[in-house]
């Protein structure tokens, strides 16, 4: 057995993130400009097959959780072919995929038949006008038609991931609660996060989980911490009192999970990050590029995990810097 991949705080990771691509077919304002975005280069992003190169030293280091993400990864044409390969991987427990749904529908089938189950969907609201302020695009309907092309073909687990930002989403806090109890799916609100490539992050217009969970005991009803959570898990999550299904909050904001994180990430043009917060990144696309072996690839991976810092100090005041890529720079 390979010694285990731990950091200096002694906490074991095995859940690595996988983006594809920093492209994207929306523009939530919150994450980039409306226009005159900077991409990677093409051929600077990684192809599948590197990607599945490292994904397997990383799996034969000890990680057992795939996350597949982007920017959109759905962009990325044929996805289902590198999401096949991940899935059949020895030693791989779990795959999933982080998608905005608009090109949902029509991968899903591709998707299904490649051996993924586990979507987490980006949806803010059910109201098509802000839909459209939050997006700048005119896709609500087109998200709709993906999640009922995933349901219909058994995907399971579904959560839907919704950004909180004060001040804009509180009506769609309760009508999407009550969307995910009736369809079977787990609402998680996330903090709003100063990953936006525009710095308009504020700690004032972060919607905080407390503020939300009121939100739905005065319009959905009683909520229960679930009883002994996965101690590892990023999300909080509670359960309705009737049964009619739980919800999860990411509080990095409000109530940060730092010293239980187990993630490290792969950006689509190949830099190694311990944090989504991280100033610093370590190259592995010019390792892969230039003919270096898998046991000196496993060496930058478990030198990343070593050099990991306690967490991001996002409620340090002056002392948080925010990471020099946005979110869609970094994946999801």
């Amino acid at each position: 057995m390979p010694e285990p991949l731990l950091d200096s705080y002694n906490r074991l990771h095995d859940n690595l993130r996988l983006s594809v691509t920093d492209r994207c077919n929306i523009r939530c304002f919150y994450c980039m400009p409306e226009s005159g975005v900077e991409f990677v280069p093409r051929a600077e992003i990684l192809s599948f097959e590197e990607i599945e190169r490292v994904a397997r030293i990383a799996v034969g280091l000890g990680v057992r959780k795939l996350r597949v993400t982007g920017g959109e990864p759905l962009v990325r044409k044929d996805l289902h072919v590198l999401i096949r390969k991940l899935v059949a991987m020895p030693g791989v427990e779990d795959v999933a995929l982080t998608t905005n749904g608009v090109l949902l529908a029509d991968q899903a089938e591709a998707l299904f038949d490649a051996g993924l189950r586990r979507l987490n969907i980006h949806l803010d609201t059910l109201d098509r006008a802000r839909f459209e302020q939050i997006t700048r695009r005119d896709d609500l309907g087109r998200v709709m038609a993906g999640i009922d092309a995933a349901q219909r073909l058994g995907f399971g687990p579904i959560k839907i991931n919704a950004v909180a930002v004060k001040g804009l989403v509180e009506p769609d806090i309760v009508p999407l609660a009550q969307f995910g109890r009736e369809r079977g799916i787990e609402i998680r609100y996330i903090e709003f996060m100063p990953l936006d490539a525009q710095n308009l992050w504020d700690r004032s217009k972060v919607l905080l989980a407390d503020d939300i969970l009121e939100l739905l005991r005065e319009g959905v009803g009683p909520l229960d911490p679930v009883p002994d959570p996965d101690p590892r898990a990023p999300a909080l999550e509670y359960r309705f009192r009737d049964g009619g299904g739980q919800v999860g909050f990411i509080a990095s904001v409000s109530r940060p999970f730092c010293l239980n994180c187990n993630r490290i990430r792969l950006t689509a043009d190949g830099k190694l990050r311990y944090c989504l917060f991280a100033i610093d990144e370590t190259d592995v696309r010019d390792l892969l590029r230039g003919g270096a072996a898998d046991e000196e690839i496993a060496g930058v991976i478990r030198a990343t995990v070593r050099a990991k810092w306690l967490g991001h100090e996002i409620n340090q005041g002056e002392r948080f810097v925010p990471p020099p890529r946005p979110m869609y720079a970094i994946g999801g």
